[in-house]
């Protein structure tokens, strides 16, 4: 009996009675109803969202925002209405809350009455989050609370994009004017620079003025210190001065009279005068002739004169007489009396020359005086008058002078205090100096610094402001870069129900299909050729229902395939393995195997990470995960029906090899063992099959 012959037997079996044929035939679409029907099911339900009922309830009162009413509730209601992501129904809170509880709404989103007010007060000194009541009733379905969630999320998006970009655009107008506001700051710090720095040199002048200032009131202080005791002298001096005016006065006002007959005195007083210097000159004009002879008086001009004598009478002196007399003229003259009286006539002409002088001068004067008479009584007169003004001018003099020497230890006192705060005042304009001079660094640093913030804010214009404002309210954009997309939600779990479909259709026809055959065994003792024939069989009708399932996919539910025949050869491999497995279950254990089938499967229904990641179970669940041959076939189909990456596929389909060859070589030794001999447990009838 050959493999052939055994595979022909076994369907020959299956499709012997109506009964047998009709069991063979449910048996085989088990499995495409499964996958097709829970594919088509679950093919897209996304699409038809717009269908499932949802009530929202506003409540929202509005606000105020920049003088204008704004109302977020209603455009969020409105925006929800008109996008019909969902069948929504605006209505009453009692009603919401009623229709959620007898699922006439899958769920309610309410907006509070202070929706609006919140929103805005994200821009006053009180913030309030918003919020968005959603209500919901898990005994309608557990995922329409989800996609509630998620409903309450998208809109959540939709008004903090708004607000955020209200928001920000306010913002952004705010940074404009700060950036025009810091531009007239720079040019008011430059102001203040400059200010500054004249600031600083006129507080340098006035330093060096109140420096001046404090060393003036220091000396003022030292100077008016004696002030005191020099008034007080200056006082009992004032009291002599106004008593000494007081006597000149009455001095003068004696003079005055006695003066009223000056001029006429003096007129009686030049003329005489005159008639002095006359007599005078006249005296002077005789008496010179002989002052001159004494002056020119020698023993030369006594001869030369005694000799022109003698000629005049007539006599003729000789050179002897002559001789003579010079002699006796030098000795009389060489006399001491003779040389004393000479010396008296010679004084006594002399003085009548000094009397004609002194008596020229007398009458000069005289006359002089009798011509500024008239003034000097005038003069004395106005002298009195002024002297009784000085008098009274003096008393008053002495009364404030005794004013001020009551007054000069205050004085003192305050040149004293002038001294300490002049140089309070030197210290003080010191430091507004050293001051003014900071100020002027930092003002120019201000400036400086007020400038490069400035340029830091980036200048723009209405509508680069609105552009902004977009992009900071809804900053990040998730683009679609998926490098293995599957088109919808039925495309994303097909992998995972076509493999559970193959190892239900394998576990099914293994309630009717033998695995191996016990005659053959019995009579032809080729244990290959029996393992081989009896999973052939199996192989082979797997094969049917893989590609009749790939059609339905396909083309009755149009799922799009991107490697339809790498994916038709990963399901008919992993319906080939699952046959192989149960079969060697089957062969090992008998119907204890087809139970722990069951259990395999329940077992890779969670493990397989068909739905939810691998990653999201339990440890050891985790760890069966990556033992199991239904997660390689799950991801091997993903491979090629999304168009991933085909090195992966081989690598998974080369782990259900192994699982189909080491399954085989079960079987062919518990088949190779049979041949030799039998356990009671070999001879015991099956329970199933």
């Amino acid at each position: 009996m050959t493999t052939t012959s055994l595979v022909r037997a076994e369907l020959a079996r299956l499709t012997a009675t109506p009964l047998a044929r009709l069991a063979f035939i449910a048996l085989m679409v088990v499995p495409l109803l499964y996958g097709g029907a829970y594919l088509w099911a679950n093919r897209d339900p996304y699409a038809k969202l717009d269908q499932v009922p949802a009530a929202i309830v506003d409540q929202d009162a509005g606000a105020t925002l920049d003088g204008d009413h704004v109302d977020y509730g209603k455009d969020v209601t409105k925006e929800a209405i008109d996008g019909a992501d969902f069948k929504w129904t605006k209505t009453t809170a009692a009603d919401a809350r009623s229709g959620v509880r007898n699922g006439t709404y899958d769920f309610v989103v309410t907006i509070p009455h202070d929706f609006s007010e919140s929103l805005v007060s994200a821009q006053s000194d009180d913030p309030k989050r918003a919020e968005l009541v959603m209500t919901t009733a898990d005994t309608n379905s557990y995922l329409a609370s989800t996609i509630a969630e998620q409903a309450g999320k998208t809109m959540r998006t939709a008004v903090a994009e708004r607000v955020g970009k209200q928001a920000a655009k306010t913002l952004l107008v705010g940074l404009a004017d700060v950036r025009d506001s810091l531009g007239d700051a720079v040019d008011g710090a430059g102001q203040l620079a400059s200010g500054a720095k004249s600031a600083a040199s006129g507080a340098a002048t006035l330093a060096d003025g109140t420096g001046k200032l404090a060393s003036g009131a220091a000396t003022l202080a030292d100077g008016t210190a004696a002030l005191p005791s020099q008034t007080a002298a200056l006082d009992q001096g004032a009291q002599q001065v106004a008593s000494g005016a007081a006597t000149l006065s009455s001095g003068l006002q004696t003079a005055k009279q006695q003066t009223a007959s000056l001029p006429a005195q003096t007129a009686q007083l030049n003329e005489g005068a005159q008639q002095v210097a006359a007599g005078n000159k006249a005296l002077a004009d005789q008496t010179d002739p002989a002052l001159d002879a004494l002056n020119g008086l020698s023993p030369d001009t006594v001869t030369a004169a005694i000799t022109k004598a003698a000629a005049d009478r007539g006599v003729e002196l000789t050179p002897e007489v002559q001789a003579v007399i010079t002699s006796t003229v030098e000795a009389q003259l060489g006399d001491e009396k003779t040389k004393a009286d000479l010396a008296k006539a010679k004084a006594a002409l002399e003085g009548v020359d000094q009397l004609r002088d002194g008596s020229a001068q007398v009458a000069a004067g005289t006359s002089a005086l009798a011509t500024a008479a008239p003034t000097l009584a005038g003069g004395v007169s106005s002298a009195a008058d002024g002297a009784a003004q000085l008098a009274s001018g003096s008393s008053q003099v002495a009364t404030g002078t005794s004013q001020l020497a009551s007054a000069a230890p205050t004085l003192s006192s305050g040149a004293a205090s002038l001294a300490s705060g002049a140089a309070s005042a030197d210290d003080g304009a010191k430091s507004l100096a050293s001051g003014l001079t900071k100020l002027q660094s930092g003002s120019s640093e201000l400036a400086s610094k007020l400038d490069e913030g400035r340029t830091k804010i980036p200048a723009s214009n209405a509508s680069q402001r609105e552009d902004q404002a977009s992009v900071i309210s809804d900053p990040v954009k998730v683009g679609d870069d998926n490098v293995a997309a599957a088109d919808n939600y039925g495309a994303g779990l097909a992998p995972f129900f076509i493999s559970l479909a193959a190892w239900i259709g394998m576990y099914a026809l293994f309630l009717i299909l033998k695995p191996i055959s016990k005659r053959a065994i019995t009579a032809v003792r080729k244990p290959l050729a029996v393992v081989f024939g009896g999973w052939l069989t199996p192989a082979l009708l797997g094969l049917v229902q893989m590609v009749a399932l790939f059609f339905i996919v396909r083309f009755a539910l149009d799922l799009n395939v991107v490697h339809a025949g790498a994916t038709i050869g990963v399901m008919v491999l992993a319906s080939a393995t699952f046959a192989a497995i149960i079969m060697a279950l089957n062969v090992l254990l008998g119907s204890v195997g087809q139970f722990l089938g069951l259990v395999l499967m329940l077992v890779q229904l969670v493990t397989a990470g068909g739905t939810f990641p691998w990653q999201t179970l339990p440890g050891p669940l985790a760890a069966l995960h990556f033992a199991l041959p239904m997660t390689y076939s799950v991801d091997a189909i993903r491979q090629t029906m999304y168009g991933g990456d085909l090195g992966a596929a081989w690598s998974d389909a080369g782990v259900l090899a192994c699982w189909l060859l080491g399954a085989l070589l079960v079987s062919f030794v518990v088949t190779a063992r049979q041949t030799r001999s039998r356990t009671l447990r070999d001879l015991r009838p099956s329970l199933i099959g």
